[in-house]
């Protein structure tokens, strides 16, 4: 059997064993999956197999790697990944030694998230045309995006037995399966109760569907569909701060925290199972606070 054929088994079995153990999200195993194949791949090359490989072989990997001008923390990624597969296979008896132990991480600096000012975001939400039960649509995701904080592939994978319209909350389903409540608010609520007797019963044309969010042929939306689309409306609202597909989420927790909002209550509505995940925002809103200082204080 080729090189190529054994390390795409190993890899497989690896990730199946990987989701029974930890219930990975499909987006992180793809993650993990493309990690370690690029990194077979490069063995292959070299006449070397990924159970075959050494530390030498992951230093020149990594040296690769910094020579291709690869970042930092996706390095970091990797080497997170390829430790997983090695200590499985040690644990499996496939290997005697980790030869992963000896290689050290790259550096990282802790980058701040990128956010949007409460201006922008107001200037963002009010870009769809609600003319348009598209844009209705794509109006009443932001208002739920922000108001929840809530990742993009929660958003448009939400279903409509995941919403409490009676209670004000939606019921999301996390990383790794893990579910939280999340309040929703008024504003948003109220955006997503007139869509569900408008547009989006439009939308489907009598097609049935759970999606809340559904594309014109009445399916699932992509993350990448929506992302296309919020970069869209930034652009028609005149936006040029740059932005990611977890900019709004940012924003709700760095907006909250500018407010006074309690660290831990927004762990628990990122769904963070770590509150150091969390920390980063503190800064994000420290920072807030001295160019306001520097901006409106006399002596600033």
């Amino acid at each position: 059997m080729p090189v190529a054929s054994l390390s795409s088994s190993e890899i497989e079995t690896y990730l199946d064993a990987l989701w029974m153990e930890k219930g990975l999200s499909e987006n992180t195993l793809a993650a993990y999956r493309r990690d370690l194949s690029h990194y077979a791949e490069w063995l292959e090359k070299r006449q070397r197999s990924l159970l075959g490989s050494s530390a030498g072989d992951l230093q020149g990997y990594l040296s690769w790697r910094s020579q291709q001008q690869r970042s930092p923390r996706s390095t970091a990624r990797f080497l997170s990944c390829v430790r997983g597969f090695f200590r499985y296979q040690v644990r499996e008896g496939r290997l005697s030694v980790d030869p992963s132990l000896d290689v050290d991480s790259p550096k990282l600096g802790r980058p701040l998230p990128k956010s949007l000012s409460e201006a922008e975001v107001e200037s963002l939400l009010a870009a769809p045309d609600l003319d348009l039960a598209i844009e209705f649509r794509d109006r009443t995701m932001l208002e739920l995006l922000y108001a929840c904080g809530l990742r993009v592939s929660e958003l448009v994978g939400l279903q409509v037995s995941q919403l409490g319209m009676n209670q004000g909350v939606v019921r999301i389903i996390g990383k790794g399966g893990k579910e939280r409540l999340v309040p929703v608010g008024e504003e948003a609520l109220g955006w997503l109760q007139r869509y569900l007797a408008g547009s989006r019963r439009e939308l489907l044309d009598n097609r049935p569907s759970e999606a809340v969010f559904p594309s014109r042929r009445g399916s699932q939306m992509t993350r990448q569909a929506f992302w296309h689309r919020i970069k869209q409306y930034a652009a028609r609202a005149g936006i040029r701060s740059p932005l990611s597909p977890h900019t709004l989420r940012h924003a709700f927790a760095t907006h909250l925290l500018n407010h006074g909002a309690d660290l831990r209550v927004v762990q628990l509505l990122l769904g963070h199972s770590d509150l150091t995940t969390t920390q980063i925002y503190t800064h994000v809103a420290r920072q807030r606070m001295k160019d306001l200082h520097a901006e409106h204080h006399p002596r600033g």
